[in-house]
């Protein structure tokens, strides 16, 4: 019950601000949908017979349903001109966004991306579209091997990186392992971006403000950490191993802020919403594709959270998990820091950083 009353049932978004910011980028974005929707729901209304009030009203209404479930826009005008930000995992999907729109901003751009030809393309194009410098390196999560060798190569290019967005992930596989052994999900969504994480903190640790972000999911609240059985040995669901791998994110967080308390880093998990992305490839089918888009937030919408704690928002000493640009509620069990504590030393020893 806490954990529905704590994370469910929270209503921080419903602000002036959500109701009366971000229209223009929302009809932006949303056009096309909202003509399509709004014409198939007058046809409807004028076979019917209705009037062309009732017809005003439906469509009123589809508006402010979709302004519902894009949710919260981030209407920071920040740059962050100098700026060096690694994002893993951004040849698609939110993380492609995030790149694009950091960049506008003045940020230089580091991908983090297991497929680097796939890679090479998106940077070309956002570099075409932004003039800014984006650069793209070799980062397979479900390696550990790789995550080194990639921390080590970043160490001798850059002196500083002043953002970490532990962006990449993997939903709802099939039962797999990583190279190393571990179960996908938690393989990479939490073990390879706590190795990442804390492989790369030396770099983030100077005298300038430096950001973590590390993308959860309101599944975390159906998640328990298996500690007593981390790889799924004893079965597997690949939806309860999901929220298991996504509370792991929050709870990595959690502690993470304790760690790095009182210097220039703060740290944020974020969820972002249902978003049409690549990142569902492995649930529903073909005809899926063709409504989710109906149904869900675009992929620059689930970015927003993301851009909002890039920019603008602010940590304490509570509160480390933001949905729809605001401070959101983590499960009570995500916010045990008994639990925290347990996962961050068990996560050490299982990727090698302890004995």
């Amino acid at each position: 019950m806490d954990r529905i009353r704590g994370s469910v049932l929270n209503f921080n978004w419903v602000t002036v601000e959500f109701f009366t910011q971000g229209w223009d980028y929302f009809f932006r974005l949303e056009g096309l949908t909202l003509v399509i929707l709004c014409t198939l729901v007058g046809v409807v209304d004028y076979l019917r017979g209705n009037e062309l009030s009732c017809m005003l009203t439906h469509w009123a209404l589809i508006v402010l349903v979709r302004r519902f479930m894009v949710g919260g826009i981030c209407t920071s005008g920040k740059r962050v001109d100098g700026k060096t930000v690694v994002i893993t995992g951004c040849n698609v999907g939110i993380g492609k966004e995030t790149a694009l729109e950091l960049s506008r901003r003045g940020a230089k751009i580091i991908m983090a991306c297991r497929d680097t030809k796939k890679a090479e393309k998106v940077a070309l194009e956002i570099e075409r579209e932004t003039g800014g410098e984006v650069v793209v390196m070799k980062l397979d999560l479900a390696s550990l091997t790789s995550i080194r060798t990639f921390a080590g190569e970043l160490k001798t290019k850059e002196k500083m990186i002043h953002m970490l967005i532990n962006n990449a992930g993997i939903m709802m596989c099939p039962f797999m392992k990583t190279e190393d052994g571990f179960e996908m999900q938690m393989g990479t969504n939490h073990f390879g971006h706590f190795l990442l994480t804390n492989l790369l903190l030396p770099l983030l640790t100077h005298s300038e403000p430096a950001r973590i972000i590390t993308l959860s999911s309101l599944a975390h609240l159906r998640g328990t950490i298996p500690f007593d059985d981390m790889n799924y040995e004893k079965g597997y669901d690949r939806i309860q191993a999901y929220g298991n791998s996504k509370v792991a994110n929050v709870l990595f967080t959690r502690h993470l802020a304790k760690k790095v308390k009182g210097t220039n880093i703060t740290v944020f998990s974020v969820h972002p919403g249902a978003v049409q992305s690549e990142l569902a490839r492995h649930i529903g089918g073909d005809i899926l594709k063709y409504f989710m888009p109906f149904f869900v937030k675009k992929t620059a919408e689930g970015m927003q959270t993301t851009l909002y704690c890039a920019l603008e928002a602010e940590q304490d000493d509570e509160h480390y998990y933001f949905s729809d640009c605001q401070v959101s509620y983590a499960s009570s069990y995500a916010r045990s820091d008994e639990t925290a504590k347990k996962l961050w030393d068990l996560s050490e020893k299982m990727v090698g950083l302890s004995s």
